[in-house]
């Protein structure tokens, strides 16, 4: 102890003080009172320098070896450390377990009753140790203000614990009274689908009552028919016994004047003696007139014959422009007569075809008992399709269910005959997604798609660009999961518009530019309908619409421009519609009538274009891009030269750059690559093509589908 204490003496007095003085600011340091120090008993004669009294050589020995002499460091026998404690170390002992017994600890704030024992016990033992009083005043000065500092960072927890009490409370409020929000609608759903339920039983007794009366029509018909029949063939009957009848009135009437000639010979003889004499005078007397009158007529008989001729000349017109008004309605109706023929020759080949082949009427109200929903989710599904579609409806069903009990799937492994988003080995998760879910992500793709489309100045692979839009939004280890949950899904529903686009779009089945085109053919179309609603109401006439769909689409047929406004919803000429709805899109992905129609507008456009380039091509096996460059200006001349590149650069699957003249394809590889182009035909406007519309001559519009 007295070498310790030697080793700080050389603290300075100043240094001293100041560590007091901030000892004695501190607000929560107490000065142990005298009182207490003399309950101890102790005086500084009763102090032990523990362990100082023991032999000098005890304490060396607990020094670091570093710091020993030399000469000490080779003691081998070591002297015993146990001794007694010092008397002022028990005393204080003695005096902590005393008052943490006294201390009351079911009371508040427990642990600062027993931290002030601790402190009076130090603070005695700094008085008493006045060397190390600074050392050890700075280190108490620094536990209490780190433990003032922790406290006020408790108390203000404290309130923020209460703003978290108060924040849970209204949180629960809002939830219950969403819940409350939420019951109600349902409630309010419920009773309209019963409504809508009775709605759809009425329409089918409707049904019912009309198939009905039409059965009753078609039975009336045919006793009508019949009947026409029996009186045409007695019709023909009777003219057959009137003709028998002439002709045997005839035959008689030749058989009298015989007999008459045969009774009469001599006075016919005389008559015609006399007939002759007569005969000889009125020949002179004409021959007389004709030389006197032979240039003279009467003004009556002129003008007599005058207006007849100008009328029978006025007739003549008449009769001539109806006998050509006649002769070409007669050609017209050879050509329909023809036309209903040769439909009418293949319909019912197609009939004993159809008769021969197919088998009895699947009964399709069976499936209400196996689908998910039964018989009135089945009637839903079931409404207004054919059989083929009912097929596909019950596939998709069937295949979701399996789809949603599949944990994961097989990776196709990496060769390179898999697609790029499909190679991977082992097992991938099956994120069991629903159709909504899908759809949101599919538009997601498309518009990040576009805009990197737009700042690379190019289009890009969709295969490549879907599996680097989930590597770089999930991750490399997670990014096969999505793809394969998400191929499969679309694979699965193909009669969703949206999911089989992108399906045949992904898989090379179509071109990417096809769903380009067909956003930018609804976007022309919605801005020619808003143009047209000048007074922006947002509805617009039968004809109105009419006039639209021609401004937008010029090469479109009568017949295809009524299919349009039929699907649109226009049943009479004074309907006014809501044009913007046509446009809609759920969010599982189903459009409207108007925009199915379209598409299958353009497929029909686009194999009857093929149609009209293979019979230019002739019989042509193996095809040039000279020869399909001639065939396509042939059959299109309107046809922009940047369009014609487009399209021979898809059927030999090069740019224009790299093009060899002298390569060749067979045909039917070329309708195959062309069929999976953007193909429809051009219209000249004032000596300039425009195409209607292209995604390869126009810019890239956003879809208009809400």
């Amino acid at each position: 102890m007295e070498h310790h204490a030697s080793t700080f003496s050389g603290v300075s007095f100043r240094q001293s003080s100041l560590n007091l003085e901030s000892e004695q600011s501190l607000p929560v340091l107490k000065k142990p009172s005298w009182n207490k120090k003399k309950s101890l008993n102790l005086s500084s004669s009763q102090l032990s320098t523990w362990p100082a009294y023991t032999p000098g050589q005890v304490i060396l020995q607990n020094r670091k070896p570093c710091a020993l002499p030399e000469w000490q460091r080779t003691i081998k026998d070591p002297v015993s450390l146990s001794v007694a404690k010092p008397r002022y170390l028990e005393d204080l002992e003695s005096y902590l377990r005393k008052e943490l017994q006294a201390l009351d600890l079911t009371k508040g704030k427990v642990q600062e009753l027993k931290l002030q024992p601790y402190r009076e016990v130090f603070e005695f033992f700094m008085e008493e140790f006045t060397t190390y009083k600074p050392l050890l005043a700075s280190i108490k000065n620094e536990y209490d203000l780190t433990i003032a500092h922790l406290q006020q960072k408790i108390h203000s927890l404290e309130s923020v614990n209460a703003v978290l009490v108060t924040a849970s409370d209204q949180c629960t409020q809002q939830i219950l009274a969403f819940q409350e929000q939420e019951k109600n609608e349902m409630t309010k759903l419920k009773k309209e689908r019963l409504y809508l339920l009775d709605l759809i039983d009425k329409m089918k007794e409707d049904k019912c009552s009309l198939e009905t009366q039409v059965a009753k029509m078609r039975k009336t018909v045919a006793e009508e028919y019949l009947r026409y029949l029996n009186e045409c063939d007695a019709r023909k009957l009777l003219l057959i016994d009137l003709n028998e009848m002439y002709h045997l009135k005839e035959e008689m009437k030749l058989t009298n004047v015989q007999e008459h000639k045969e009774e009469d010979t001599v006075k016919l003889t005389l008559a015609l003696k006399m007939a002759r004499q007569d005969l000889t005078k009125a020949q002179v007397e004409l021959n007389t007139m004709k030389a006197n009158y032979g240039d003279v007529v009467p003004r009556r008989e002129y003008e007599l014959q005058e207006e007849k001729y100008n009328n029978l000349a006025e007739k003549m017109a008449v009769l001539q422009k109806d006998f050509s008004d006649l002769q070409e309605e007669y050609d017209t109706m050879l050509e329909v007569h023809k036309q209903v023929s040769e439909e009418r020759d293949q319909f019912y080949n197609d009939l004993i075809n159809v008769q021969r082949t197919s088998t009895p009427r699947p009964q399709w109200d069976k499936c209400a008992d196996v689908i998910a929903g039964g018989a009135e989710r089945w009637s839903v599904l079931s409404e207004g399709k054919t059989s083929d579609q009912l097929v596909d409806v019950l596939l998709e069903d069937l295949g979701a269910g399996l789809l949603r009990e599949k944990e994961t799937f097989v990776g196709k492994g990496r060769s390179e005959k898999v697609p790029i988003y499909l190679r991977c080995d082992g097992l991938v998760r099956n994120k069991k997604l629903t159709k909504k879910e899908v759809v949101a992500i599919l538009k997601e793709i498309w518009r990040e798609k576009l805009s990197s489309d737009q700042q690379k100045g190019k289009r890009s692979s969709l295969q490549e660009f879907f599996l680097t839009f989930f590597q770089r939004k999930y991750g490399d280890a997670l990014a096969f999961d999505w793809t394969y949950s998400i191929y499969e899904t679309i694979k699965l529903y193909r009669s969703n518009e949206t999911m089989s686009l992108f399906y045949h779009i992904l898989i090379g089945a179509l071109d990417e530019a096809v769903y380009h085109a067909h956003l930018q053919q609804l976007g022309t179309l919605l801005k020619e309908l808003t143009a047209a609603d000048t007074a922006n109401t947002g509805q617009l006439t039968r004809e109105e619409f009419s006039l639209a769909l021609k401004s937008a689409f010029p090469l479109k047929t009568e017949e295809e421009i009524q299919e349009l406004l039929e699907a649109a919803g226009y049943k009479t000429e004074y309907d006014t519609i809501m044009y913007k709805p046509l446009f809609f899109e759920d969010e599982e992905g189903k459009i409207q009538l108007l925009v199915i129609k379209l598409r299958n507008q353009y497929v029909t456009e686009k194999q009857a274009y093929l149609c009209d380039l293979q019979a230019e091509l002739g019989n042509l096996m193996e095809v040039r891009p000279d020869d399909l460059r001639t065939a396509f200006c042939t059959i299109d001349p309107g046809l922009a030269e940047q369009t014609l590149d487009y399209y021979i650069g898809c059927a030999f699957l090069v740019p224009k750059e790299q093009l060899d003249p002298t390569a060749s394809i067979p045909i039917d590889i070329l309708m195959q690559r062309l069929m999976t182009a953007d193909l429809r035909r051009q219209v000249v406007v004032s000596g300039d093509a425009k195409c209607l519309p292209s995604s390869t001559t126009a810019e890239e519009a956003e879809s208009p589908l809400i």
